[in-house]
């Protein structure tokens, strides 16, 4: 497995929320497709906003450890037909629970329990090289040109 953090939330082309993915060593990423309040939800956790009621994800960290249980870790691991998997490994009395989660949920969960986010080698074949993320990026936003090559002051 390997480990990730969330680098944030973005559009794709089609202004739909894409979930990027970036691994510790920050040389590859896992842009996922995620709904609009998956994605609201997991930007106001990456910026730190407190709101006055839990949303689903504080909820279920609340519930687990009410119950007793800790959630152990997430991993996205697995790809079919262009959707993403999820499991949420919950530990509860020494007996681990394994739960399936879309990516989007289980990254959410993660952000609100502060549990770990891994993806499985099978899904970082799909990620993208960071560097030609950032090259898009900023094409996207300056354009293509000679001017490319110049350092941005």
């Amino acid at each position: 497995m390997i480990s990730v953090k969330v680098k944030g939330v973005g559009l794709d082309p089609s202004h739909n929320p894409l979930l990027l993915l970036i691994d510790e060593e920050e040389t590859m990423v896992l842009p996922i497709g995620i709904g609009y309040s998956e994605a609201q939800a997991i930007s106001l956790k990456l910026e730190g906003q407190v709101i006055p009621r839990p949303l689903t994800h504080d909820l279920i960290t609340s519930v687990c450890s009410y119950l007793g249980g800790t959630i152990h870790k997430i991993v996205v691991n697995d790809i079919h037909e262009g959707t993403y998997y999820a499991q949420i490994y919950l530990e509860k009395d020494g007996r681990e629970i394994i739960v399936d989660s879309r990516p989007s949920d289980g990254v959410a969960l993660s952000l609100a329990s502060g549990s770990p986010l891994y993806i499985t080698e099978k899904v970082a074949q799909h990620t993208l090289p960071f560097e030609e993320i950032v090259k898009e990026s900023v094409e996207n936003v300056f354009g293509k040109g000679e001017e490319d090559d110049q350092p941005l002051h």
